[in-house]
């Protein structure tokens, strides 16, 4: 049986593989319990475009379900517009481009593609600043691409009983499971 990976574990294993295993412990509980301000206000950010209010248009697809065979995803983008070919990933407050941020718009340009979409332009979008970033299409970076695929394949064979694993002491400060990770004690 063929494993497919939520495309929302790219970015959590980027910043702590550990992270995804506290994920699955606390997902069936109330968010409250474990979330910061930062996680309830993205998420707040998102609640029109989860509940398909951003836009009547029908050529706009909203919180819209993808999965790639290739790469074994499956997952939700935030925005496509089907007659501009514009994939659209809406963040609270970009500071960073980080890796994870482009890998999830890989992720979801790669299951539009499978499913016969044309996707010709991608973008991360910061609300906080109304501003629009342009992340290559794959093929224009292949290097990224190649990074892309790699990190998949360390998700899948990550395991928490690694001895290769190496907290960052930075990362287990702002992270929201921190209290309950051992590493965090690093």
């Amino acid at each position: 049986m063929e494993n497919y990976l939520p495309i929302s574990y790219i970015n959590d294993f980027i910043f702590c593989p550990r992270s995804i295993y506290n994920h699955q412990m606390y997902q069936n509980r109330d968010e409250i319990i474990y979330q910061g301000e930062k996680q309830t206000e993205g998420k707040a950010a998102h609640d029109k475009i989860d509940n398909k209010e951003y836009s009547t248009k029908k050529n706009i697809l909203q919180s819209f379900e993808v999965y790639s065979s290739k790469y074994q995803l499956f997952g939700k983008l935030d925005l496509f517009d089907v007659d501009k070919g514009l994939l659209t990933e809406r963040k609270n407050n970009i500071k960073t481009i980080y890796d994870g941020y482009v890998f999830q718009l890989y992720a979801q340009y790669f299951g539009l593609k499978e499913m016969g979409y044309i996707v010709t332009k991608m973008a991360l979008y910061d609300f906080s600043k109304n501003k629009m970033y342009p992340i290559a299409l794959p093929e224009e970076n292949k290097m990224m691409q190649q990074k892309f695929e790699i990190t998949l394949n360390k998700i899948r064979t990550f395991s928490l009983l690694s001895k290769n694993f190496v907290a960052n002491k930075f990362k287990c400060e702002k992270c929201i499971y921190n209290l309950l990770c051992d590493a965090s004690l690093c």
